[in-house]
């Protein structure tokens, strides 16, 4: 059932990129129609094998998107949201290029690298760049076989167009891919006007005369116009692409890690102990993800929210509870069949607050498939026989990524420190390690892709952390100092207040 559900989403994504083609076309066609209102049918009568070659063409580089998709990551293509991604910018792109080209008449003045931008930040470097080759293809098939150049000032402006898009677009994704903030990202399109001026300068060299440099240096402006634009329209949309596809990009993992979001205000009010403890996860969290090289501030972001499913009924969990304990008063059944809700109900607030989805299924995750070992051997004590286990386990799935399974560890593992009276390296080592062997034995690390050599690392990243978290601290003397700055011992301060 799941390779034919597969394959309807796979032909769902085909049949949008088939629409979008069409629609690629008919924005080829209003061009035309724009660049020469009075005469544009004389382009289709007089030129009528450039508009099949147009047709051709910009066919072939969709379907070298697709194939590309389909060969390297399928299960990307799969989901029709991710097609439809990649195109809307592809579309917005196009339309971006032509509208700051006609405006301006030069190709220099077109947001080339804005494509690039947003595929670094929505999807990753590798891709961004294929993406980026393709559309500096796009846009020079439009320009060669269109009657683009009735709006575009000097000769071979759409040679002109295909290199500095392929060159400044590939440029930027080097420069901004490493950005955390948008400020950096401002800096990156900055900075990427320095090839695009150096282009411009080996274009105009044997057009430009001696008494004629001022041009040059109007279309070297232009460049470095058009590259800040890029940025700025990257900066713009961003946001409602983040939103409308529920994509992580840096900035909004920035946004959702900020104490003042919503969810951690409400767990911070409502919940304290629970939030203190996502807190230290959340750092935990982010040093195994460096340790090991994957998303750390995925990491972190899903460090702090693991648990918000514990703001249905926080009173019925240790680290909020004051003196009383709820499940003196409920059977082991129900105490465990609350303490296992709240991962499901984590993932329901997170998908009702239209939080990330890869955010939300690590809440669901954290526990996997494991046995809630207090309340069992409660009701085994009760009961006096064997009790199905699967009655008093958490009802998973087990994690399906690295960043899943390090949540997991990191929660356990300070659950289980802070409990300790000794918490010494070698006592934290071995209560690491034996969680670690312990969900390697319940088979929870089966379904993601983790290494023992990446668990040996989250090993000692973790016992080094919490060392450093749960260290033991001086015992200060009880004494203090009275307004005269005279010490003072605590028996002689209560005798003096008496």
């Amino acid at each position: 059932m799941k390779e034919k559900i597969s394959k309807r989403r796979l032909l769902t994504s085909a049949l949008m990129f088939v629409l979008c083609y069409l629609f690629v076309l008919l924005l080829v066609f209003l061009m035309v129609i724009i660049n020469q209102p009075q005469d544009w049918k004389s382009y289709f009568v007089n030129d009528f094998a450039n508009a099949i070659l147009l047709c051709v063409c910009v066919f072939l580089l969709f379907a070298i998107i697709f194939y590309y998709y389909y060969f390297e990551n399928k299960e990307f293509l799969s989901q029709p949201k991710n097609a439809m991604l990649i195109l809307s910018v592809i579309i917005l792109a196009l339309i971006f290029n032509y509208v700051f080209g006609r405006i301006s008449g030069y190709i220099y003045l077109r947001p080339i690298a804005m494509l690039s931008f947003m595929f670094v930040f929505l999807l990753n470097r590798r891709q961004a760049i294929i993406l980026n080759f393709v559309f500096s293809f796009l846009m020079f098939v439009i320009d060669r076989n269109s009657n683009n150049t009735v709006v575009l000032v000097g000769e071979n402006q759409q040679y002109y167009s295909l290199m500095l898009t392929f060159v400044c677009g590939s440029v930027g994704v080097f420069l901004a891919g490493g950005n955390k903030t948008r400020g950096g990202l401002m800096l990156s399109g900055v900075i990427s006007a320095i090839p695009t001026v150096i282009v411009v300068l080996l274009f105009s060299i044997p057009e430009i005369s001696r008494a004629d440099w001022m041009r040059y240096f109007i279309v070297a402006g232009y460049g470095i116009i058009g590259c800040i634009i890029s940025a700025v329209l990257t900066l713009a949309l961003l946001p409602m692409f983040e939103r409308i596809f529920n994509v992580l990009t840096v900035f909004r993992l920035s946004e959702l890690t900020s104490t003042n979001a919503p969810i951690l205000v409400r767990l911070k009010k409502e919940a304290p102990g629970t939030f203190n403890h996502c807190l230290i996860v959340a750092h935990l969290s982010e040093t195994c993800a460096v340790a090991i090289g994957v998303n750390a501030e995925l990491a972190r972001a899903a460090g702090y929210y693991h648990d918000v499913g514990k703001l249905k009924q926080p009173d019925c969990f240790t680290e909020n509870q004051a003196g009383y304990n709820i499940h003196d008063e409920l059977t082991p059944e129900l105490s465990a069949d609350i303490i296992r809700s709240h991962a499901k109900d984590g993932y329901d607030l997170l998908m009702s607050a239209h939080l990330p989805e890869a955010i939300a299924d690590i809440a669901r995750e954290h526990h996997g498939t494991l046995p809630i070992k207090y309340f069992y051997n409660k009701a085994v004590r009760l009961s006096g026989e064997e009790l199905d286990i699967k009655d008093y386990s958490y009802l998973g799935p087990t994690p399906r990524s690295r960043i899943a399974a390090i949540v997991m560890i990191a929660d356990a593992s300070e659950a289980a420190v802070r409990a300790l009276s000794d918490r010494s390296v070698e006592n934290v080592e071995r209560i690491v390690r034996g969680i670690i062997e312990e969900r390697m034995d319940l088979d929870q690390f089966s379904d993601c892709d983790i290494t023992l050599r990446e668990l040996t690392t989250i090993k000692e990243t973790l016992v080094e952390a919490l060392s450093g978290v749960h260290h033991h601290r001086v015992k200060y003397p009880s004494i203090h100092f009275n307004r005269k700055h005279k010490m003072v011992e605590e028996n002689e301060e209560d005798e003096e207040e008496k």
